[in-house]
């Protein structure tokens, strides 16, 4: 059994060596996206081939026997017992995906500011009670109140020191049903969908929130996800929605952080959670006056209630990039303002690290 377990730490290790590897190419390539269950994220790795020993007969070894280069039956090539090139899917947990996501792009781990009330209580025992399920049966002070029982009423014999409880005899724990504190965030995507952010852009931002999930999920008890979309116009969708709604129009971005705001207000708290907001553009604005409005909402009311406001603008031959440049200016001294441009898939990894690496 020691041998099984030591076998599969080693292959283990030679996986999660692998995904460090290749960690670049996964987060460009959006290939793990698609593969992540709610514990458990399914890797693709080359299959590592076993060498095989094949016993025969011992009257002929190598280059035994007479014949020429190329006797055989004329046949063309026969069917081999060789394997070929094959994939091999093994599963890593999301936390040990993690840690390799912390450990490559030396993440800082965050501390929480907020925490709350989980949902689900925690038991607490408190005592003993004389009725309870037997499933809470104290059985060593049930056995205690046997014996005194017995010797009480003479009939305890140290020569055969046999004690049946009866029922008056049993006890059972006691338990208080206590809240237990957590800490949680909440994480606002917001996505620009006008006519200038295509598929490609979408991909990208597709791939990069589903790192930023792996690394928020890692350092927070509970997360909370919400997606917006905007054009000209905000909407709260799902997350299939998020990344597969294509849309037409001009851009207000304000109505996004509106939208935002408005969801935030109504149902997180930041003293009871870690407030995140993530906004992916490729930085058009319909005018200098709506980037006004953004500024001041941000300035004014997003930034005071987040641990960080993010801003990732995709590249596109159809935007301008104008966004990025205004909340530089606007922001250039604010920790809690973190700014990142994404020319291409191969910018993930690095985009990650400026988003994540202040550890906020």
């Amino acid at each position: 059994m020691l041998s099984i377990d030591r076998d599969l730490g080693r292959f283990r290790d030679i996986v999660k060596g692998r995904v460090r590897k290749d960690l670049r190419r996964y987060m460009s390539s959006g290939e793990l996206v698609g593969r992540k269950g709610k514990e458990m994220v399914s890797i693709p790795l080359p299959q590592i081939g076993i060498p095989r020993l094949r016993y025969g007969d011992n009257n002929q070894g190598v280059g035994q026997g007479e014949g020429d280069s190329g006797d055989g039956s004329g046949q063309g090539p026969r069917a081999g017992d060789a394997p070929g090139d094959h994939m091999l899917e093994v599963e890593i947990s999301v936390d040990e995906l993690a840690e390799i996501l912390g450990e490559e792009l030396e993440l800082p781990r965050i501390e929480p500011r907020g925490q709350r009330e989980a949902a689900a209580d925690k038991a607490r025992y408190t005592g003993i009670s004389v009725v309870g399920p037997e499933s809470l049966r104290h059985n060593k002070r049930t056995f205690k109140q046997a014996l005194k029982r017995s010797i009480a009423s003479g009939t305890y014999d140290p020569r055969k020191p046999i004690v049946v409880p009866i029922k008056d005899d049993k006890r059972y724990r006691t338990y208080e049903m206590d809240k237990e504190p957590r800490s949680a965030a909440v994480v606002v995507y917001m996505m620009d969908v006008s006519g200038s952010m295509g598929r490609e852009q979408k991909e990208i931002v597709r791939s990069e929130a589903f790192w930023i999930d792996t690394w928020l999920r890692h350092n927070y008890d509970d997360v909370d996800t919400r997606f917006i979309i905007h054009d000209a116009t905000a909407r709260e969708v799902d997350r299939d929605t998020f990344f597969r709604t294509r849309e037409s129009g001009g851009t207000l971005i304000s109505s996004a952080y509106k939208l935002c705001l408005e969801i935030l207000e109504r149902e997180y708290s930041p003293s009871e959670w870690n407030i995140y907001p993530f906004h992916f553009s490729d930085g058009d604005n319909w005018s200098q006056s709506d980037t006004r409005t953004c500024i001041e909402l941000l300035e004014q009311r997003i930034i005071p209630v987040a641990n960080q406001f993010s801003y990732a603008q995709v590249d596109s031959q159809y935007g301008s990039g104008q966004f990025i440049k205004d909340l530089a200016e606007a922001f250039d001294e604010q920790e809690a303002v973190c700014l990142s441009r994404i020319p291409n898939r191969e910018s993930i990894m690095d985009s990650i690290k400026e988003l994540l690496g202040r550890g906020r």
